[in-house]
């Protein structure tokens, strides 16, 4: 039997979670291993990135954000209110992934975190519609008179992926404006390294409880503005920042590290096999479809910098 109104699957097999589970630490050891070869920046960084996903899952469903977990091996808390630990290394990986692509790349700052932003945001587009169909998360449409299947985006909140957006901006920015500040050094003190990552998740959590808690209200009681509006608005302002950066790049292109591929390739192939494997592309056409663009997309983005790869660049 279904475990929720209106989503007429039962559970996943009990493999799933496991595999899903294990290979998120599993990359998330890669990744630890690389940044240790490469600074104890990249290490905070890292680190940061899991603190910070952890808190913030802790926050939204403490107070309520809309959504529980389903059972993972390892949980933080009591069910249902309950955090995988999976979920935060999972922040952590996709942001400090995102970052090695980025950085490779001699853009702008704030081209970097839009980069960034829309790297994250393309992997969770397609992990979203179908973890949540596995019951992975489950978002409530309880007292909406809304289909669960096909409210939002295939039943997932656009404010979701609006939070995403501002996530994993203001922590990639807020990291390398505190990096360009207090880092000059080629091989900075610990205290510093770990009070750019401290200073970077303390603005980026009130920067968020402002947004969630004031600015959100006003702008959708007062003005009208919902989640959907903000969601488009925001993507347009991190492709034109990253169109722009990209344009305006002026050094070599370097050599990207392979994680920058591995994690993004392990989300998108885990959970878009499982849209065909579990039937799942049954349900709507569209879902499918955008599934298969938003794949085709990530390729796309990741493939590119090969086009510019050992040119210098004129402006």
């Amino acid at each position: 039997m279904p475990p929720y109104p209106g989503i007429p699957y039962g559970p996943a097999p009990s493999w799933c979670f496991p595999v899903f589970e294990c290979s998120a630490y599993l990359l998330f050891l890669l990744c630890l291993a690389h940044a240790v070869k490469q600074s104890k920046k990249d290490v905070a960084y890292l680190l940061g990135g899991l603190a910070f996903g952890l808190v913030l899952e802790y926050v939204e469903v403490m107070s309520g954000g809309g959504y529980t977990y389903g059972q993972f091996m390892i949980m933080f808390g009591r069910a249902p209110l309950n955090i995988p630990l999976c979920i935060g290394i999972g922040w952590g990986i996709i942001i400090y992934s995102s970052r090695l692509f980025s950085d490779s790349l001699g853009l702008s700052l704030w081209a970097c975190a839009a980069l960034d932003t829309l790297l994250a945001l393309n992997i969770d587009l397609s992990m979203d519609t179908v973890a949540y169909r596995l019951h992975m998360w489950h978002w409530s449409w309880t007292g909406t008179h809304l289909n669960p299947l096909t409210a939002g985006w295939f039943g997932v909140p656009f404010g979701n992926f609006f939070g995403w957006q501002m996530v994993v901006f203001f922590y990639s920015a807020f990291s390398r404006l505190f990096e360009r500040k207090l880092l000059r050094a080629d091989k900075p003190a610990l205290g510093k390294v770990i009070l750019v990552t401290v200073l970077a998740l303390i603005c980026s959590e009130i920067l968020l409880f402002l947004m969630e808690g004031y600015l959100e209200d006003v702008l959708y009681k007062k003005l009208g503005i919902t989640s959907l509006d903000r969601f488009l608005g925001a993507l347009i302002i991190l492709i034109a920042l990253a169109a722009w950066g990209w344009r305006k790049r002026k050094v070599i292109v370097k050599k990207i590290s392979y994680l920058a591929w591995c994690v993004p390739g392990l989300f998108h192939f885990f959970f878009f096999a499982c849209l065909f494997v579990f039937g799942f592309y049954l349900e709507n056409v569209w879902m499918t479809v955008a599934s298969a663009v938003n794949f085709l997309i990530g390729i796309i983005i990741h493939v590119a910098p090969f086009g510019s790869s050992g040119k210098r660049l004129k402006h």
